[in-house]
């Protein structure tokens, strides 16, 4: 009888830690993506992929093709297109947060466009074809 409960209250313990951790694992995992001012106090987006630097450098069509409130227009459309399909469920395997963006704030044309460039590199590097990009993108 001893070691029954006692075989009991260790699966109870693991049981009860296991919970823990996967909860404390979901609400990591659902942490929207805020954009954050740098040292210099200028807002800038860094992006954690092997081949951005070859998609920036050689594919993506130079930051002074674009105006800061096209940029602005697109990434609101973009962001909004990007995080209905991450709260339905769609694309778990590329969309894995959301992305907290304000129109209001004034992030500066660099983040704008590095924003903007995400959403294409997703589309060149995936095949994700999101509605706000352009057919050039």
């Amino acid at each position: 009888m001893k070691k029954l409960i006692f075989l009991l209250s260790i699966l109870m313990l693991t049981l009860s830690c296991s919970t823990q951790n996967n909860a404390a694992n979901q609400n990591k995992d659902n942490a929207p993506i805020q954009a954050q001012k740098n040292e210099d106090g200028e807002y800038d987006l860094e992006v954690l992929d092997g081949q951005w630097n070859y998609y920036i450098s050689a594919i993506a069509k130079p930051m002074n093709m674009y105006s800061e409130t096209y940029l602005k227009t697109k990434n609101q459309f973009l962001v909004s297109e990007w995080n209905s399909y991450y709260f339905a469920g769609r694309y778990r395997n590329i969309i894995e947060s959301s992305i907290d963006y304000d129109p209001n704030i004034d992030y500066g044309l660099k983040f704008e466009y590095k924003l903007y460039q995400v959403f294409a590199f997703v589309k060149w590097k995936y095949g994700l074809k999101l509605n706000g990009l352009g057919a050039t993108d």
